[in-house]
Parts: C-alpha cells; structure tokens; sequence
C-alpha cells in the first residue's frame, strides 16, 4: 500500500533495550519495522521514556542505579542500532529534506524522541548532547511534574509551577534554536498554553485524544485544540482505548483487578506490561475502532483539517481499538475517515502529511541523523 503514515508517538525501543527483541524483525507488542512496512507508515518517532524510577539512585526497575539522562541515551542507542542493523528499512532522519529522500527511497524514517523532560536533568547542555544524537521531538513532562512544568494530573505539591518556569520557557526556546519538535501531550492546561506562547515554531500533541468526548486528563480541551490550530501545530489522537472513551477504561480497570491480571509479577516494568498486556488483549471487551474516528472527526471540526494527526502509543499502551491491534493495521482507520466522508487529501492530511509538515518546519536543514551516534 501507499506509505501515508506518520506516527507521532511509538514507545517499541523500551522492548529493544530491555527485552533484547529486533524491532527490524516481525515479533511481539504492537510495533516492528516489518508490520509499520505492511501499514503503510514512512516515519516513527520513536520514543525514549523514561520511567520516573530513574529518578532514584536506584531501585527494583533500576538495579544499576541510572539516572535519567542515562537511560534516555541508552534508549536513543537502540533507534541507532535498529537503523544499523536494518538499513533496507530505516534510517534515522534528522529533518525534512532527509525525511523527503527516505520517502523517496522506500524507507522508514525513524525519528529520535523523548518523552518526559527530566531525562535532561534540568541542564540545557545535556538537550544539546540529545540533539547531536539525533533527538527531534521531546514530550516536555510525562505524568511526574518537575521543578519546570506541571503535568495534567492533579496533586502537583508544593514548588511545582502553575505553568512553565522561566527555566521551562527557556527549554522550549532551546528547542527552538536546535530544530527539536516541542510536544505537550501530558502538559497541563496552562503549561500548554504557556509553550505555546513561548514557542516560535509550530508544536504538537503527539498522543492525545479529545476533552470534549470524553474528560480524561489526558485529553485536550476544544480550546486547548484552537489554540494548537492557531500556532499551525498538530495533534496526533491517542489508539489508547482508556484515554477515548468512559466504558474502555471502566473495561480496563475490570481487567485490571482481575485474578489473570494480578498474577503477572517479577520481571522489568517493560516484561510486566507485555505480559498484561496479552491478558488485557485476551479480556477485555473491545472498543470499536469508529469511537477513535469520533476523536478524530471532533478534532478535524474543531482545529481543521490541517491539525489533526495520529500518535498511537503503540508498545506504550495495553491495547488498540478492534482492528487497529499493531502496526499493520493502519489502513483500517484511513479505509473509516474515507467512510466518513474524508477525500482522499485529507486522508492523507490526517494519517501523516500534518505531522510530516511540523517536523519540516521545526527541524530546518542538516546533516544526515544517522550518521551521528548518540553522545555519551
């Protein structure tokens, strides 16, 4: 099938590094570069998290005591060495003009990210050091506030800001001068808008779904999508079931208390969730794929056409909607935007051309990513 999928938000280089599995080789969890081939996809972020255990000098998920720079440059070494051992299916790309030529060439373009800001440990050279590695996007807080942004979920504590601190607007703009894509999926509501305001370039959602349909805090609000429109950004809808719709996530906290679920222990976080998620997969009842169209549809009517892309958090979430359960689904959703009424354009709008146009904005000319390797 054509390549029209851009993937804002893919969390597999967590099964690389600490499962030893070949994403260039079709396998387990959601995501390898053989079932993104079959789907259609010409570009992954792929996403280093960065579990907040790393914060600790050490502890059952980190025996080696790492801090989270470490870890985040131990995870951005898998993307080099997927593109290294699979070159006839991806390269890392380090912007536009690279992105066009994989496109060009057949390949997937894989693009370096991070998801959570403490992996720079409140040093902006340590930013620098990522990008010379190849990082282009960075999610700026995941669930765990910091000392520099307030995350969307409630009980922040005391020192932590209402919205970005001077030092959290002087990491946007950093990000700026480098060429790295600003995403605020998980930022609260004023940090959002604070980056937004802060940032000279367009940014992006990468993951997230719509308030409006359904009020997790996780998803933005009819504003907080205008406002993403009004700077030219992107936002990429969330596969994740929890995140779209009530009934999913009252079925996944079902599954979740359930005897099966409960018995999974031992092992990495990463080894635990895969094993989960085979039992959430096997118990739970399915969300339709249409309720991720209705996020979809919602966002396209309430920012445009021109804003609204896709971030599955494959391999970071238990379980798609039905018929969208790995990689080599996508063109499932793009066959139920047409149904709905989507020409073809905005098809190919929604399933990568948006995101594609953010990341060519953002990122400007540049020497070739996968030539560099990530710094020590």
């Amino acid at each position: 099938m054509p390549a029209l999928v851009f993937d804002a938000h893919t969390d597999s280089l967590q099964r690389a590094l600490d499962l030893g599995h070949d994403l260039g080789r079709r396998g387990p969890g959601h995501l390898d570069l053989v079932r993104a081939a079959e789907g259609g996809v010409f570009a992954l972020v792929l996403v280093c998290w960065i579990d907040p255990s790393f914060l600790e000098t050490a502890g059952p998920e980190n025996p080696d005591g790492l801090g989270p720079f470490q870890r985040a440059h131990a995870l951005l070494r898998e993307a080099h060495l997927l593109a290294e051992r699979h070159p006839h299916r991806m390269v890392l790309v380090g912007n536009g003009r690279e992105l066009a030529d994989s496109r060009a060439r057949g390949l997937i373009a894989g693009i370096p990210g991070i998801e959570g800001g403490h992996a720079i440990e409140e040093d902006l050279r340590k930013l620098g050091r990522f990008f010379e590695g190849g990082l282009r996007v960075m999610t700026l807080v995941w669930n765990n506030h910091l000392s520099w942004i307030r995350s969307c979920q409630p009980d922040a504590g005391s020192g932590i800001p209402v919205g970005l601190s001077q030092f959290g607007r002087e990491v946007v703009r950093e990000m700026n001068r480098l060429g790295i894509v600003v995403d605020l999926s998980h930022a609260g509501e004023r940090a959002f808008l604070d980056a937004l305001e802060t940032s000279e370039k367009p940014v992006i959602a990468s993951h997230s779904g719509c308030h409006a349909l359904f009020d997790h805090p996780r998803n933005l609000t009819d504003a907080q999508l205008h406002a993403l429109a009004e700077r030219d950004g992107v936002v990429g809808i969330v596969f994740h079931p929890g995140f779209l719709d009530a009934d999913a996530k009252a079925e996944e906290t079902r599954v979740r208390e359930s005897a099966a679920y409960l018995a999974v222990r031992g092992g990495t976080e990463t080894e635990r969730m895969l094993l989960q998620s085979a039992v959430m997969q096997r118990e739970a009842r399915p969300m339709p794929a249409d309720r991720l169209v209705e996020h979809v549809v919602h966002a396209v009517e309430v920012a445009g056409v021109r804003h609204v892309g896709i971030g599955s958090d494959f391999d970071g979430i238990q379980r798609g909607p039905d018929d969208l359960e790995d990689a080599s689904r996508y063109p499932v959703l793009a066959q139920k935007l047409a149904e709905r009424g989507f020409s073809e354009d905005d098809v190919r709008l929604v399933m990568g051309e948006n995101m594609a146009r953010v990341f060519d904005e953002v990122t400007g000319p540049g020497t070739l990513a996968g030539e560099r390797a990530p710094a020590s």
